[in-house]
């Protein structure tokens, strides 16, 4: 569904977020898109929208080259950014204004999540707590029903119950035509619901893998002792919390904060485990 080839893409040619970025995305999935403040989560996916455009390489959605703008991609892509502004007016206006963007706009469904998400729809948009904007924005976004589904940080402003939600809604949403991307700084908020992770650090894809293949090469366990096999460690209460090489075939868990502090401090290493 997604190529990328040798991209390069920064907001000005001296300082370049992306340095020949490559990778490709398949439909199907629930991509978790990883980094740090400043890796480029948020560039990679307005890229992908069309919204900024490289300096070199290529970007091909679903065929399309994004930056293009070509209304029969954009009718099949639906981003919901971190920050955005609602008009003042109801829902049922913003729906009417909107909707006829996306030629399979499913009403019925959009009933349903604002039922789910307990969104007051007589309200002004205006008016609703930045939680409920937020849940409105998701809620209108999965509607679409486009074939790729872009979040940039999309539990922002949710407490703990809506996260709760979003989860399940989100792991309902996806079909074998559609993708989802998701990006996010609180990782633990995608625990149950990705099915591959992608990090960025340092102007590339530091990782990109599915959980079965991340939890088959890594064992994520408590340990009260640490020893050399050890790839990255966190002091806990009763131990430590650590991720090891899975040299024994064990079953364990995947720790997203624990994978992504690993990735950011012993990078090196857990490329070996990986090559």
């Amino acid at each position: 569904m997604i190529k990328i080839n040798d991209l390069n893409f920064g907001y000005t040619k001296k300082d370049l977020l992306f340095k020949n970025l490559s990778m490709q995305l398949k439909a199907g999935h629930i991509y978790g898109l990883l980094g740090k403040n400043g890796a480029g989560k948020s560039s990679l996916l307005k890229n992908l929208a069309g919204l900024v455009y490289a300096h070199s390489g290529s970007i091909e959605v679903m065929g399309f080259d994004p930056a293009k703008r070509q209304p029969s991609l954009l009718k099949q892509i639906c981003f919901i950014p971190e920050e955005f502004h609602l008009p003042s007016v109801k829902i049922d206006a913003y729906v009417k204004a909107n909707a006829p963007f996306y030629p399979d706009f499913d009403h019925q469904y959009l009933n349903d999540l604002l039922s789910e998400f307990d969104i007051p729809v007589a309200q002004k948009l205006v008016n609703m707590s930045y939680g409920q904007k937020k849940k409105l924005i998701i809620a209108f976004g999965l509607a679409t029903q486009a074939k790729l589904i872009i979040m940039d940080e999309p539990t922002n402003g949710l407490d703990i119950p809506s996260k709760a939600q979003f989860r399940k809604i989100m792991a309902a949403a996806l079909t074998e035509d559609r993708c989802i991307i998701i990006s996010t700084h609180q990782v633990r908020d995608l625990d149950n619901l990705i099915d591959t992770v992608i990090m960025l650090d340092e102007n590339a894809v530091a990782l990109k893998a599915s959980i079965e293949e991340i939890t088959s090469k890594l064992c994520f366990k408590r340990m009260t002792e640490l020893d050399e096999t050890v790839i990255y460690a966190e002091p806990s209460l009763s131990g430590y919390n650590a991720v090891t090489p899975n040299y024994h075939h064990e079953d364990s868990k995947l720790d997203m904060e624990l994978l992504f502090n690993a990735m950011l401090t012993e990078k090196n290493k857990l490329k070996t485990v990986f090559n």
